[in-house]
Order: C-alpha cells, then structure tokens, then sequence
C-alpha cells in the first residue's frame, strides 16, 4: 500500500489559505467591528450565525473583491467586497442567503457585490430554496459610479423574476438608502430592527435641500413608518435577535418553492368544539370586537403570526396551523372603521392572498364587513382600482379557498371577500349572518321611502319595514337556499368544520386559461 506524503511546500500552501480566510473573516477589523457593535448591531457573520443550524453556512465566493482602480481604491482592500454569500439551513431546511457587510466599505454595493448576490440568488432558484437578504449598506459605491447601477440591475432582475418561485425574505439591519430599496421592495416579505434600520429613496439632507422639510432619518424611514404609515414593511422587531426570532418562524409557515406545500405540523391533542365561540361576536351589528379572539379559538393553540399589524388595521391578516396544516388567513376588524375596507386595506389584503397562492397555503376568509368605506378620499385616491385587486387576487387564486361569514356581509365588499361567485370552494354562514346588498336600515330606507314619508307614524313605519327586511334578506338562509352558502354552522363548530374543509380540499387541483400574465389594476 503506498502512502500518500504532504510536502512542506503544501503546507505552506495550506497555511496560506487559512491566513486569507481569517482576514477575510474580520470583515473591516476590529475597530469597525466595535463601532458596529456600538450601534447596536451584529455583523453580518454573526447574523449569520444566529440565523442558521449550528455549523451548517457554507460560504460562497469569499476570495471576491473589488477590481475599482478609481480614486484611491486601488489601495483599499475589501474582504468579500462588503458581502458574505452562502447556503445552509434552518430548522433542517435550506436556505441561501447575503449579508452585506457594513465594517467594509460600509456595506455599499459594486460591481462584484452585487455578482455574489445575483450568483447565489441564481443557485437558490435552481434549487427551489428561500433566499433571505440582510440589508446593511450605505448605498451604491460611488466610486465603482455606474457599474453599482447596473449591480443593482441585476439583483432587481432577479427579484423579479423568482418572485412566486421561492419565498424571498428581505431583513433590514442598517440602512438602505436609494436604489438599495427596491429589491427589498419586490420580495416577499420585510422586516426592520427599531432604531437601527430605515429605508428611504432620499435621504433627510436631499429632501431639506430640495423641499425645505426637516426630519430625522428615523422620521423619514424607520421601521415604525414603514410597519405603519407607508405599510412597506410587514414586521418590525425590537432588536436584531428578536428579527431573526421572526425569519425562522415565518419560514416555518412556508415551502421551499412554489411546487411544494408547507410542512405540515403534528395536530394538536384536545376537543375542536369551541364553546368560546358563542360569546365572541355580539349579535348587535353595531357592536364592535377583536376578531382575533375568534382567530385564537380556531387556530392551533398560538399559532397565529401577524402580518403587517400595525398598518391598515380594519383587516387583519397572517399565517396560523389549523390542525398542524399552514393556512393563511384574512379578517375583517370591526374594532378600525367597523371592518370596512379602504385603499390600504384592499392593498394588503390583495397582496396578502396573492402571497399564499403563489406558495400554495390555503385562504381562510372571515367575513364581517360593512362594505367599501365612503367618502371623497377615498374615491378620488382610487378606491375603485384598489378594491379591485381584492377581486382579481381571490379570483385568481387556485388554493383551497374557504370563506366564514361571521356576522355581515354586505353590498360589492361580500363578493369581493372570498364569495362564491368568484370562486369559493366552501363558504360557511353563522346563524346570525346578515347577507344583503347593504344593512336593513338602510334598505328599508330607501325601498320603503314613501311609505315611510306619507305614514302617519314614520319611525314605527320605518322599524316594522326594517324588521321586514331583516327577516326577508338579511340572514343566511336564503344565500344559503340559492347555493351561495354552502352551510350554515354553529359557532362553535367552526375549527372541526375548517379541519373537514382543509382536509377534503386538500387534493384541489385548478388550472387558469393560458396566459402571458394578467393584468391587475396595480
């Protein structure tokens, strides 16, 4: 048997190899490090660390560095050029991933930045796996002038064109100023760090300089704005940790790619009859409740993660297990302008559906909806075009769709939520449902106006028309007795009917006519 010898001069090679890798590892060094560290934020290494399965990252193109020769860089070394690269694993499932590195030239993109990222997002989609991207940069490299631009093509191009492919998650852990906001923008979900992280296209000095407003770079885009004024971002968290707590549960929610369903969970032990249920909804219509006391006794026990809960409040949306199955949920909140929809809840609701159908989670709807919130803003911002893509979202849509009518449904918002008209497999009806074209009172008003007029007791006149009404058209029965309804159940039954449901529909197979793309009123 011959053995195989090492030569000194291998070693040398060897050892070589293990210096480079170290001091491509201390990203900008130590002093960089510590006033990372000062500001309240990891390096991208150690994100990476706490983000992924112990010992599983495996890095990629670590030797790349920048070839700018341009204003003194010719001189400046940058490990990894400002950007770790790699795959590894959550919870035992893949995911690849960038972090951009801010102790090297402050994390600003070049040319060869931006290659790493768009090489390891190509391999991700090849493999049908999330990619994740931790956002912490000062911008395009200046110095690198257009050929930053054209990176930021690149990765803009393949945001695009992988969306609905593999769940692409976008953390911002610094800044991300300019052109770095799109790519965030077109992925599937952001999250932001209080405190640490804002987006914006210009920052506060451009906007005093040009407009004369003054505001903070906090002000302008952090994550508090974004969660809840612009609704660009979708969670927010109180600090690096806890973001990373919330990218490994999201994922938990999630397939690999559009061709697989979400792993399915062990279901919860116990009875499924929910006697809660009964005292949740008042049977008032004009008495609002927190429909996420409904959602707590239906969903598997803490389950529920909310998506974008700070912005546009009158619908509640977010991802929850319903006997250990991901499904993704939509609720009407009477507790903000009595669950009525206007623009940015008709935005995030769309959006909301149009997520779980490209990544195959059933769409439970709840339905207590008033209809589309009035008034002259709302009109002339565009209600009409918004409300639409709630319409085009649903219809569109070829998951196992589920609608519970709770309490009200009335006028286009009732066929727009999930109805059966366009395309409901199941639509369940509380008892206590009101299904109209719009509330009794209403109704009687405008149906029996001259009667009412012309009596010689109006108000009494205008109850009785009211109670007939009701009793005529505002229940379920008679949705129910022309199909449009598919049952009406107890209350309480609610979980074991939604258990039935899933699980009878959990074959659904549907396809759309052929098509380049639709075009939905955007």
């Amino acid at each position: 048997m011959t053995t195989m010898t090492v030569t000194p001069d291998m070693f040398d090679k060897i050892n070589e190899l293990y210096d480079r890798k170290e001091a491509i590892q201390l990203g900008g060094g130590d002093a960089r490090i510590e006033k990372q560290h000062e500001k309240g934020k990891m390096t991208a290494r150690e994100r990476i660390d706490m983000l992924l399965d112990d010992g599983s990252f495996v890095e990629i193109n670590p030797f790349i560095t920048h070839r700018t020769v341009d204003f003194g860089m010719d001189k400046l070394e940058g490990p990894g050029d400002g950007v770790v690269t790699g795959f590894g694993k959550i919870n035992g499932r893949n995911v690849y991933l960038f972090a951009q590195d801010f102790t090297v030239f402050g994390g600003a993109l070049g040319e060869m930045h931006a290659k790493k990222i768009a090489a390891v997002m190509d391999l991700a989609a090849k493999n049908g796996t999330p990619f994740i991207g931790i956002n912490d940069s000062g911008g395009a490299r200046i110095q690198e002038g257009v050929l930053s631009l054209d990176g930021y093509g690149h990765i803009f191009y393949r945001n695009s064109i992988y969306s609905g492919v593999i769940p692409q998650i976008s953390v911002i852990m610094g800044p991300c100023a300019g052109g770095a906001v799109y790519s965030p923008a077109i992925t599937d979900f952001i999250l932001m760090v209080d405190k640490t992280s804002q987006m914006f296209i210009t920052g506060p000095k451009v906007i005093e300089t040009v407009t004369g407003e003054k505001i903070s770079a906090e002000g302008l885009g952090g994550s508090k704005v974004h969660n809840a004024t612009s609704g660009n971002a979708h969670f927010r968290a109180e600090n690096e940790e806890a973001a990373i707590a919330q990218i490994q549960q999201l994922l938990s929610y999630l397939p690999q790619n559009n061709r697989e369903k979400a792993p399915k969970q062990a279901a919860p032990e116990g009875d499924n009859f929910r006697s809660e249920l009964v005292d949740v909804v008042p049977i008032d219509q004009t008495k609002s409740y927190d429909v996420r006391k409904v959602v707590e006794q239906v969903v598997d026990e803490g389950s529920f993660m909310e998506v974008q809960k700070e912005f546009a409040k009158n619908i509640v949306v977010g991802f929850a297990r319903i006997a250990g199955e991901s499904v993704g949920l939509v609720c009407n909140q009477p507790k903000f302008l009595a669950g009525g929809l206007d623009i940015d809840s008709s935005d995030k609701l769309a959006r909301f559906v149009r997520t779980c159908d490209a990544f195959n989670v059933p769409v439970i709807t709840f339905e207590d909806v008033s209809g589309f919130f009035p008034g002259v803003k709302q009109e002339h911002g565009g209600i009409i075009r918004h409300g639409a893509k709630i319409l085009y979202a649903y219809s569109e849509a070829t998951v196992p769709k589920i609608t519970v009518i709770l309490r009200k449904a009335y006028g286009g918002a009732y066929v727009a939520l999930n109805s059966k008209a366009i395309g409901a497999d199941l639509v369940f009806a509380w008892p206590n449902a009101e299904i109209a074209v719009m509330g009794a009172a209403g109704a009687a008003n405008i149906i029996h106006a001259g009667e009412i007029a012309k009596s010689a007791d109006p108000e009494a006149t205008r109850a009785a028309k009211i109670e007939e009404y009701k009793e005529k058209f505002a229940n379920p029965y008679v949705a129910a007795s022309r199909g449009m309804v598919d049952d009406v159940i107890d209350p309480r039954e609610t979980r074991i009917k939604l258990i039935q449901a899933l699980d009878m529909l959990s074959t659904k197979q549907e396809d759309r006519p052929y098509k380049k793309h639709g075009n939905i009123p955007l």
